[in-house]
């Protein structure tokens, strides 16, 4: 069994410490602003994603149902004072936009459940940045969270390796933790039933 096949989102960088800075490609974060280094599986939003695909699928055919009985019931009127019939063709560009629709949806939901899971090694800092990257050794991986923690406690420490960039859309890919939050005030976030 080979090594996995690279990730179309996947590209090599550069992770360097150097003068207390950590090197992911071309971004710098100062170590001391590092909160937390780990690795974890990044996992595609698959259950989401097929969830989402049924709420739009559903919501469409309502409103092409929806708009097709308003065209028959325009069309019934019309066709009593006039005596002739029109709505053939609307209705036909209603069902071929629900079709386009469709296709549309299906190919949204077909990337998230054909992405990949990676391994990657995420490193946290004090604000709002998150730099990821990956690798085909799971083991090299952890092997850098200790070589970096070592280096936030250790100021003249520095090296250089190869590993892999991580492009993730949040919308194909579920990262960060799992809280599940009990009473407090304040708080803002999803609550999931």
């Amino acid at each position: 069994m080979g090594a996995p096949a690279p990730s179309p989102f996947a590209h090599a960088v550069d992770l360097r410490i150097s003068k207390r800075l950590l090197w992911v490609g071309p971004a710098a974060y100062p170590l001391e602003n590092i909160v937390r280094v780990f690795t974890f599986v990044l996992r595609p939003r698959r259950k989401e994603a097929i969830a989402l695909f049924c709420k739009r699928v559903a919501l469409m055919l309502v409103m092409a149902v929806g708009l097709t009985v308003l065209i028959l019931l325009v069309d019934g009127v019309a066709s009593l004072s006039r005596g002739e019939s029109g709505g053939g063709p609307f209705i036909f560009f209603v069902w071929l936009g629900a079709a386009g629709a469709l296709v549309y949806f299906l190919l949204e939901m077909t990337k998230v459940l054909a992405a990949r899971e990676h391994f990657v090694l995420a490193v946290e800092t004090s604000g709002l940045s998150t730099a990821m990257v990956t690798s085909h050794d799971p083991n090299h991986l952890i092997e850098l969270v200790g070589r970096i923690t070592h280096a936030i406690d250790h100021p003249e420490a520095e090296f250089t390796v190869r590993v892999e960039g991580i492009s993730a859309s949040p919308h194909i890919y579920h990262y960060g933790d799992n809280v599940n939050m009990y009473g407090g005030s304040g708080n803002v976030g999803i609550a999931n039933s």
